[in-house]
């Protein structure tokens, strides 16, 4: 078991070797693409979110000792031991951040997107022909997790905790894989994919619901791997609190969950654990978004998700930055609520 402990810290190592540092600024599109890559832009559309009750779940893995060509042994030491959680209530993106909605995202910050990303899509258009709308669903890749902090952020959402973002994928019990205990197969999984030119082998975003998780979030295994709110910590699962635990407080490597369009099955698996530096770029790694849900619909009463979640005649006080959504957004979301709750009474 512990050869794969130190393999698993040595290719985090090399991914942090392989990543830029620090990020450049990427230069302007030439003119023909740049038509292109407005065009993209124009057809983002945001994706629907699913939520997630409050309640426990299995999180990790109980340590077994099949051999490493078994699906239900542990990836590596990282995902034990197997904990009962809690979380709060809170509602995730169903589809994984399109192409379209990051391009626009980098067009609102008058900031060019990455050179990988447009050598990708000069590629795809004048090699490939690949036409506008089919780029537009593709995921967002090549983001480096302080774009993809700050694109949630810029919706009033944020990235999903590890914890949030393995209830999604495998929900209460356990499940080996979204979909349950059945190896991946195509049809229900993008993976084990391989270009000759790396060119990525990826599904539309709102595609996938034949592998969509017991939430009905879709391609939480495979397509393209998903930046964490966590930092990476390879013994966190001994020590973290029991109730909505939030990663460590600092770290080298940014938590990386899911697979991705090259990924062999057994980085599919709901509880396997991967990490990346957050400037990392790579066609093989994305996001999507999470919000909390401030109340609960429990016995005809709205309540608040949490203790720390406190009412006065002025609405919510907000008690749990960054985890809330903004404070304008959070006044008119107590309102909603506080004006149906006097209603349902």
């Amino acid at each position: 078991m512990r050869h794969r402990f130190i393999i698993a810290v040595v290719a985090l190592f090399i991914v942090g070797l392989s990543c830029p540092q620090p990020s450049v600024a990427a230069p302007e599109p030439r003119p023909e693409l740049a038509i292109h890559l407005d065009a993209i832009a124009t057809l983002a559309l945001p994706s629907p979110m699913v939520t997630v009750p409050a309640g426990w779940f299995l999180m990790g893995t109980n340590l077994r000792h099949e051999g490493p060509s078994s699906l239900e042994t542990q990836f590596d030491d990282t995902e034990l031991p197997q904990r009962r959680i809690w979380l709060d209530p809170f509602a995730i993106d169903r589809d994984e951040v399109s192409l379209a909605e990051y391009l626009a995202f980098m067009k609102e910050k008058r900031q060019s997107p990455p050179e990988e990303l447009q050598r990708l899509i000069w590629h795809l258009i004048t090699v490939h022909f690949l036409p506008d709308y089919i780029m537009a669903r593709w995921p967002a890749l090549y983001v480096t997790w302080a774009e993809a902090d700050e694109l949630c952020r810029a919706r009033r959402k944020r990235l999903p905790t590890e914890a949030e973002w393995e209830k999604a994928a495998r929900g209460p019990e356990g499940n080996l894989f979204p979909w349950g205990s059945k190896p991946p197969a195509p049809g229900i999984a993008v993976f084990g994919q391989h270009h000759v030119h790396e060119i990525p082998l990826v599904a539309a975003v709102d595609s996938g619901e034949e592998g969509q998780s017991p939430y009905g979030a879709r391609h939480m295994a495979g397509n393209i791997a998903e930046w964490a709110q966590d930092w990476f910590g390879n013994d966190y699962y001994t020590i973290m609190p029991e109730r909505n635990p939030q990663g460590p407080a600092t770290g080298r490597y940014k938590s990386v969950r899911g697979g991705s369009w090259k990924s062999n099955p057994n980085l599919l698996r709901a509880a396997t654990r991967n990490g990346a530096v957050p400037d990392q770029r790579a066609p093989t790694i994305g996001f999507r978004c999470a919000q909390p849900v401030p109340f609960s619909f429990r016995g005809g009463y709205w309540t608040p998700s949490s203790k720390a979640d406190l009412f006065t005649s002025r609405g919510l006080i907000q008690k749990r930055a960054p985890y809330w959504p903004a404070p304008a957004q959070t006044a008119s979301m107590a309102v909603t609520f506080l004006s149906l709750s006097t209603l349902i009474h």
